[in-house]
């Protein structure tokens, strides 16, 4: 297999970069259900710090990555590596510790319909530590306050707009204090000043809490304002075919990337200010 488009192999100096040691490492992931292959020989690597996006057409496979960088899809082959930790091949207390390491936002906010927000974001603090009640209620209020929710506690999920239930959502996957974020579609379906709030909060994320944020994504306009990297998936070829800065990737990917990448055309103000 060819080497997928870097463009920071033709633009980075050969050795003034800061190293930075990855949070996870994607070693040779072949993503199949059956026979049938989604993608293969998947390798690349998500640094601390920074937002990568999951692109490509539909169809891709999107989605089922990050099922198998979050452990609810076993890889056909290959490997995903937390530290020097293989997720898959972890026993019961390593995969437990592994697991909070890291928080996931579903596409659809994944609410228990049947709890408040309040009891939503303390679920994670609940199941997995040993605060106390009062000191889950308290950090429970500060990230809901955190993500513009501050007035949601006892609310029920019903009650809020598809905005305010991804913003839950991002609460309650920041419950643990994870470096990373997980964010499957964070704008589906949201109107654009909802979908621009939204970038807003995932870019104080990035640079007041540096927290790192891999998010699937078919929004342009939210891919060129906060992705520092994005990772193309070919539904064609089953495989990744480019990986580096998105505006890079336009002007100088792939045809198919720069296709993919130009749709919509002429860049907006929000862009311009990323």
């Amino acid at each position: 297999m060819h080497e997928p488009f870097n463009p920071s192999h033709a633009t980075q100096p050969a050795a003034t970069a800061p190293v930075r040691e990855p949070l996870v490492r994607v070693q040779g992931l072949t993503m199949a259900f059956g026979s049938a292959v989604i993608q293969r020989d998947l390798s690349f690597d998500i640094l601390p710090g920074e937002v990568l996006a999951l692109a490509g057409g539909s169809g891709c496979g999107k989605s089922t990555l990050l099922r198998h960088l979050i452990g609810l899809q076993t890889p056909a082959k290959g490997r995903v590596l937390y530290g020097t930790q293989d997720l898959y091949e972890a026993d019961d207390d390593a995969r437990t510790t592994l697991l909070q390491s890291f928080g996931v936002m579903f596409q659809a906010g994944a609410l228990w319909s049947s709890m408040t927000v309040g009891e939503n974001v303390m679920l994670p603090m609940q199941v997995l530590t040993d605060m106390d009640a009062g000191s889950r209620e308290r950090e429970a209020r500060f990230k809901l306050a955190l993500v513009g929710l501050a007035g949601s506690f006892d609310a029920e999920p019903a009650t809020l707009s598809g905005g305010m239930r991804k913003r839950a959502a991002i609460a309650r996957a920041l419950a643990l204090d994870p470096p990373l974020l997980f964010l499957d579609e964070p704008s589906a379906g949201l109107d654009p000043l909802t979908s621009a709030h939204l970038d807003e909060l995932i870019m104080h994320l990035r640079d007041d809490l540096g927290t790192t944020v891999v998010m699937v994504s078919h929004e342009l306009e939210s891919i060129f304002a906060l992705a520092d990297r994005l990772l193309f998936l070919d539904a064609r070829s089953k495989t990744m075919t480019a990986l580096g800065p998105p505006k890079a990737l336009r002007s100088n990917g792939p045809e198919d990337v720069q296709r993919f990448l130009r749709r919509g055309a002429v860049p907006n103000a929000k862009e311009a200010h990323a």
